[in-house]
């Protein structure tokens, strides 16, 4: 069952303001920053009540200073709510403070997989620790 206008546009602003984009609420895409489109859409993602929300690569085309403002806004999602993310990511430093689990993956398959710990601090695959060694 569908929600009221007011119901939808109450919800979509709270949303709005837990990205961090309250203040462009009657923006058009084409005048955001890559960045806030990234949190517009994760604002999009979170109005459907997902219990797993799917992320791929989600800072991949942005400037690097935008790249902590969707990593705070995901970060901050993984503290408040109990939805399961699924994130693949370059990001070494945001995947260790935030995963529960982590998995690498190379040419399709997981190579290695385990809790942030034991996979950033005692890899076992060699292709786990020549990933890490190039990125950290």
């Amino acid at each position: 069952m569908g929600l009221s206008k007011a119901d939808a546009i109450a919800k979509a602003d709270a949303l709005l303001e837990k990205v961090g984009m309250g203040a462009k609420r009657d923006f058009n895409p084409s005048q955001l920053s890559g960045g806030q489109q990234q949190r517009v859409a994760i604002a999009r993602a979170l109005a459907m009540d997902p219990e797993i929300l799917l992320l791929d690569e989600v800072t991949s085309a942005l400037d690097p200073e935008l790249v902590d403002e969707v990593l705070g806004v995901l970060k901050d999602i993984a503290a408040e709510t109990d939805i399961s993310m699924l994130i693949v990511t370059h990001e070494m430093q945001f995947a260790k403070e935030v995963s529960d689990r982590v998995m690498m993956f190379d040419q399709g398959s997981i190579v290695e997989e385990g809790t942030p710990q034991k996979i950033f601090s005692e890899p076992e695959h060699q292709r786990t620790r020549d990933f890490l060694r190039a990125v950290l």
